[in-house]
């Protein structure tokens, strides 16, 4: 069962999300905030595989509690899904600096939002379907952060570097075992492997390294 909590500073967003998740299965809703801090004091009681996390909240914003989440040892497990009516950049790499592992917009179709909960949860993929992979480019170029460590690039093997380089360009491991013809059990653990060696939490992650590595 998947645990979620949802932040958002409107109750009958609140409500309509914990809606649509309910009628999953697999997904329950563990618990409501609504705002930054609330949603950063609910995760570390509940410890949820996923937070959807509103942007604009009072008091501290989303991005915010993203950070905070994401840097809570306890919650290592947890993943945070920023979910918000806007589309501008400067909102999509906060939320990627943050270190929040998808990015979806409150338009989404129902069947959408559950399958972004499910594919976050398992760490299969930077689900971000309304953000182009040219906002991730531009979020990866812009930040000022330090260059790629080459002693970390190097621990992977040219075939690690070549998944790397498909889960950049936003492939799943069926379609990274298509390109590379092995199979999607291997291609997993790959993505697995560089995950481990180059200590990244998900694979939002590794999209990050394989642009600022030139690997995309």
């Amino acid at each position: 069962m998947i645990s979620v909590l949802i932040a958002d500073d409107q109750p009958l967003v609140r409500a309509g999300l914990r809606t649509v998740l309910d009628r999953a299965e697999d997904i329950r809703v563990t618990g409501e905030a609504s705002d930054g801090a609330q949603a950063v004091q609910q995760a570390q009681l509940l410890t949820p595989n996923v937070v959807l996390m509103d942007v604009r909240m009072p008091g501290m914003d989303g991005i915010e509690a993203t950070r905070q989440i994401v840097a809570t040892p306890a919650l290592a497990d947890t993943r945070v899904i920023v979910v918000t009516t806007f589309k501008q950049d400067e909102y999509i790499q906060g939320a990627l600096r943050a270190g929040a592992s998808g990015f979806l917009l409150k338009d989404a179709e129902p069947d959408e939002l559950r399958h972004a909960v499910r594919v976050v949860a398992a760490g299969e993929a930077l689900l971000a379907p309304s953000v182009t992979r040219r906002l991730i480019a531009t979020f990866t170029r812009q930040v000022a952060a330090p260059a790629v460590d080459r002693d970390r690039l190097a621990q992977l093997t040219e075939r690690e570097r070549d998944v790397v380089a498909l889960v950049g360009r936003g492939f799943s491991n069926d379609e990274i075992a298509e390109q590379l013809v092995i199979s999607p059990a291997t291609a997993k653990t790959h993505v697995s492997h560089a995950l481990t060696k180059l200590a990244a939490r998900d694979r939002a992650q590794l999209v990050i390294f394989a642009y600022q590595a030139g690997l995309v």
